[in-house]
């Protein structure tokens, strides 16, 4: 342990991977045949860790150019060092979006590679402040067919007990209304009336829309969380819903630093705060968002990316959700051996395994390598 306390970081590898989604995927204001994950392997003490966000292959450039040179040297134990520095380091690129995404991967590989050569589960080194990570399962895209909704939704719901599910809603920008409120009708028939109804406009509605909308499905469907019913940088539409739906008003996945989430916050605009450790800055960055939502009596949710969130979500007090998002639940359970169940609607990190315990699956994932 005292040699492991002098290591640094020596090396920072990136890869990169295209995996296309099982069929092809909309929400209110995006479509998608494929996903790319930006995976760092963070090397030093004689252990590596790994770290991925899911965001453009621009990413790999933004760390091998700019965020390697300024991490590799730093002790492994001072993580939050190195996250300031890659921030500092990314000054005139612009912090938001790739930059932040970038930072991201990185802080969360040198978590985990604190982690192994500590010999630590990640959770234990961060601290567990609740037992259990609760877990909503998400999909439902907007480009389902009945059909293929309800089964999803069976599987959540019957095969894995996961007692909150959301689907997207605000289907072609808000153009189809009337298929939107069915879809929900249809997710309500099929999970019955003791699950939690969820829906995610993606910023789709415009503000009165969303009221509207938002009532009837409230009242007609029991849906309780409405994330993004606007854009999440309308922060006095958010409000507005708000304060006319009794529905809980989410908002914050494109939060790309901590300071995205005072004005939000200030401005009364969500019940709940999301952050996304794959974007928001890392476990570094998203400890801090868990801290400023506390200090302001509200919770926070973990935006996808389960088996990275979890690790950092039971760290937080504060925390009411993790959304155990299809895509990126088929991708980690692919390509990463020690993933975790969802059965019985919570994740729980293992005492045994170091670090988030996950390894790479190295020859199922040269399959979809592009860089």
């Amino acid at each position: 342990m005292a040699l492991a306390r002098e290591s640094h970081v020596e090396e920072l590898h990136v890869e990169v991977f295209d995996i296309p989604t099982d069929q092809p995927e909309a929400d209110g204001t995006l479509s998608w045949d494929a996903t790319t994950l930006v995976l760092v392997r963070a090397r030093g003490g004689g252990c590596e860790g790994l770290g991925w966000t899911y965001d453009t292959s621009a990413c790999k450039a933004v760390i091998d150019d700019q965020l390697a040179s300024v991490v590799c040297g730093h002790s492994i134990f001072d993580v939050p060092a190195a996250n300031e520095a890659m921030r500092r380091a990314c000054r005139n690129l612009g912090g938001p979006g790739v930059a932040a995404c970038a930072i991201s991967a990185v802080d969360i590989a040198l978590w985990d590679l604190k982690a192994r050569v500590l010999e630590l589960p990640l959770a234990d080194l961060l601290g567990r402040a609740v037992k259990r990570v609760p877990i909503y399962g998400s999909g439902g895209f907007t480009s389902y067919d009945d059909q293929t909704t309800r089964a999803q939704l069976e599987r959540f719901c019957h095969k894995w007990s996961i007692p909150r599910v959301k689907i997207k809603v605000g289907e072609s920008r808000g153009q189809a209304e009337r298929r939107d409120l069915e879809r929900v009708a249809l997710a309500r028939k099929t999970i019955g009336p003791d699950v939690e109804l969820f829906v995610d406009a993606n910023g789709a509605y415009t503000r009165k829309q969303a009221i509207r909308l938002g009532a009837v499905m409230a009242a007609e469907h029991g849906v309780s969380w409405f994330e993004e019913p606007v854009s999440s940088d309308d922060l006095a539409g958010l409000r507005e819903v708000r304060d006319q739906c009794q529905l809980d008003v989410a908002a914050g996945e494109y939060g790309y630093a901590p300071w995205y989430f005072a004005p939000m916050i200030a401005a009364e605009a969500v019940d709940c705060i999301q952050a996304d450790v794959t974007r928001c800055g890392g476990i570094t960055a998203w400890r801090d968002v868990a801290g400023l939502a506390a200090a302001h009596q509200l919770q926070i949710s973990g935006h996808c990316a389960p088996n990275l969130h979890v690790h950092v979500a039971i760290s937080a007090a504060n925390l009411r959700h993790l959304e155990y998002f299809h895509d990126h639940v088929q991708i980690e359970e692919m390509l990463f051996d020690g993933t975790l169940p969802p059965t019985g609607g919570a994740l729980v990190p293992e005492r045994q395994a170091p670090g988030h315990g996950m390894t790479l699956r190295e020859n199922e994932a040269a399959r979809y390598r592009v860089a």
